[in-house]
């Protein structure tokens, strides 16, 4: 199998049980440590249900990344944005990015929108572009990254994302929980070698804090920032002393949605 990062062969390394029943080939990329499935046939099993039982972390990264979203957006893009969560699950970073005062968007092809539905990527006119978009636990999904990378870039510039590296070059899923071969849905594991690859496949640069959180831009970004942003108090200190002239959406969005639920026929508010 050729790498889907760099285009180079890839060994079979070993096969593992998905979804309780498939017996899945695993490749490693000897060039990049990219490490990805065979073909992926059982996705429309294992999406049967977008978000599944095993991600108990959905709300506590959510609150976790939220802030860091924040100051990096105050220190390198435009707050006004817009932005966009590629991805976003039920909605519920949108909606706190949005309560933080930036007008994100959702996206997500999988899962129901249940937090922020009147600020859906499917409520946007055609080609729209974003000053930053954003994508939590999303690349260890991705089938194809460069095709959906390009998508994202399309969208907008810059890439602000999560997903953990693999902590050595021959790890297993005996020796790392994050492959989760009972859903199904992890497909693609990347080394940091694999991402920064990924990033200049585009003409871009990868800031990383070599465990999780990852942005691909080509805006000049000062290394040491972005680990301080990583950091829960001193992200809080920054935010703090950068709030002004952040103002929540959250009046502003109810009252919009109020208005749009006002105009509906009521057989469809039922």
């Amino acid at each position: 199998m050729t790498c889907h990062i760099c285009n180079t062969p890839s060994n079979e390394s070993f096969q593992v049980k998905v979804l309780f029943k498939y017996d899945v080939t695993y490749y490693r990329c000897h060039e990049c440590g990219f490490i990805q499935t065979e073909s992926p046939y059982w996705l429309p099993e294992a999406y049967a249900s977008a978000i599944t039982s095993l991600d108990i972390g959905l709300v506590s990264r959510n609150v976790r990344w939220a802030p860091t979203v924040e100051a990096m957006i105050r220190k390198w893009f435009q707050p006004e944005g817009p932005f966009l969560d590629y991805g976003g699950g039920y909605g519920l970073f949108v909606r706190m990015m949005r309560d933080r005062g930036f007008p994100f968007i959702r996206q997500d092809q999988y899962c129901e929108n249940l937090f922020a539905k009147h600020f859906d990527v499917t409520d946007q006119p055609a080609g729209k572009t974003y000053e930053l978009v954003t994508a939590f636990e999303v690349f260890e999904h991705l089938a194809d990254p460069v095709a959906t990378v390009g998508e994202m870039l399309r969208a907008g510039k810059s890439i602000l994302f999560t997903t953990k590296v693999l902590p050595n070059p021959n790890v297993t899923p005996e020796t790392w929980w994050y492959f989760i071969p009972e859903t199904g849905q992890h497909v693609a594991l990347y080394s940091l070698e694999s991402l920064h690859r990924l990033a200049n496949r585009f003409g871009l640069q990868l800031y990383s804090d070599q465990h999780d959180l990852h942005l691909m831009t080509a805006k000049p970004i000062n290394p040491t920032w972005f680990r301080w942003f990583t950091h829960p108090r001193k992200v809080a200190l920054y935010n703090y002393l950068h709030s002004y002239p952040a103002k929540s959406l959250l009046d502003h969005d109810f009252q919009a949605v109020s208005d749009s639920v006002r105009k509906q026929p009521l057989k469809d508010l039922i």
